[in-house]
């Protein structure tokens, strides 16, 4: 069975931002060949807290992926960052995804338990009640994307990439 993912990304919200990392990164993704899964890009989501998810909820139901993997920038970090949950008020969800085996033997890549405050967790956050309140048995996760250079990122792309497949194998 060809598992299927959708992956999200997020356009820019602040004046100096040439682009949006997780943009940038899902770019990339879109040009490698040959993977073992079909991709569905849902990309450039606006930064705005009830058209992202409202968006992304509508092509959930539209595609029935197998995972779903939210993706946004995090300007100030230097490694890819797994989100283990979301909050909305005194809310918490928590992905089913297992984390620790996501990252293993991969030192660049860190799991955190606070996805932001901001767009990023409110898309988070209603894509797992959405799972929840439905019933479906999609995995998601989120992950925060640093900035793209000439030096990290072949290995971001190659970590993220690693990511996907073990998500496709989640033990």
């Amino acid at each position: 069975m060809n598992t299927k993912i959708l992956l999200t990304s997020f356009d820019t919200w602040q004046p100096h931002q040439k682009s949006n990392s997780s943009d940038d990164l899902l770019a990339r993704i879109s040009q490698i060949k040959s993977l073992p899964y079909s991709l569905t890009f849902l990309r450039k989501l606006p930064v705005d807290f009830q058209e992202a998810p409202n968006l992304a909820i509508a092509k959930i139901n539209q595609l029935q992926p197998d995972l779903i993997v939210c993706c946004g920038m995090a300007e100030s970090s230097q490694t890819l960052t797994l989100e283990s949950c979301a909050c909305s008020d005194k809310n918490i969800l928590k992905t089913t995804v297992n984390l620790d085996y996501l990252i293993a033997d991969l030192p660049t890549v860190k799991i955190s338990h606070n996805a932001g405050k901001f767009v990023c967790e409110a898309l988070y956050y209603a894509v797992l009640k959405h799972l929840a309140d439905s019933q479906i048995s999609t995995k998601c996760v989120f992950v925060h994307i640093p900035i793209l250079t000439v030096k990290n990122t072949d290995k971001i792309v190659a970590d993220f990439s690693l990511i996907l497949t073990r998500l496709t194998t989640d033990k």
